[in-house]
């Protein structure tokens, strides 16, 4: 399995690019890098500003098709990846726990005679698009998603076979759900500093 981060958003809430805000001593981009390079043998970045990420010196995949937000990102990694599947992360997620990856991975492994689509963990009641696994087989109806802009992550996931995984198997690994923290403006930020 190929690890990607979506990095291609449009960032028009935060004033600096949500990647390379700073918790502690690293970026989350960097922090989530290092954890998930130990996990899978090749991790994309996927954004279509690629200059803003050289430095981190890993390959760098920009939309094959007209972009769409995430879906084009997950696309384009599915397109590039030498396995089945990725497993994919957005870049302004600074506190993603590698159990809770290791967990929604193993998921997959286990209902791979199903041939299953995507695996997503549900977390305060919605399922999280952004942290789990896509596949292969998922290729047509992301196209599909993508020509005919219709880019709501969640109606596409309850077109093709979804495994959502329940709230309760993910709160035994990350009980406050600090997985599926994200930071979309600068309240958000601030208020993760205040509580950290």
């Amino acid at each position: 399995m190929t690890g990607v981060i979506l990095a291609g958003g449009e960032n028009r809430r935060f004033p600096t690019l949500k990647g390379f805000i700073k918790i502690g001593d690293s970026t989350i981009i960097e922090k989530n890098l290092s954890l998930m390079k130990g996990m899978f043998d090749t991790v994309f970045i996927s954004t279509n500003m690629p200059e803003k990420y050289f430095h981190l010196g890993v390959p760098l995949l920009g939309d094959a098709l007209p972009s769409q937000g995430p879906m084009s990102g997950i696309y384009s990694a599915l397109i590039n990846a030498k396995g089945d599947c990725v497993f994919a992360v957005a870049c302004d997620m600074p506190f993603i726990k590698k159990e809770v990856i290791s967990f929604i991975c193993d998921r997959h492994v286990d209902l791979r005679s199903q041939a299953i689509d995507a695996v997503i963990p549900i977390y305060n009641n919605e399922p999280q698009p952004l942290f789990g696994v896509y596949c292969k087989t998922a290729l047509p109806y992301l196209e599909e998603g993508i020509v005919n802009k219709k880019t709501s992550l969640k109606r596409f996931l309850d077109k093709i076979k979804t495994d959502f995984i329940d709230e309760s198997d993910i709160r035994k690994i990350d009980p406050e759900g600090r997985s599926f923290v994200n930071i979309n403006t600068p309240e958000d930020y601030e208020k993760l500093i205040a509580i950290r």
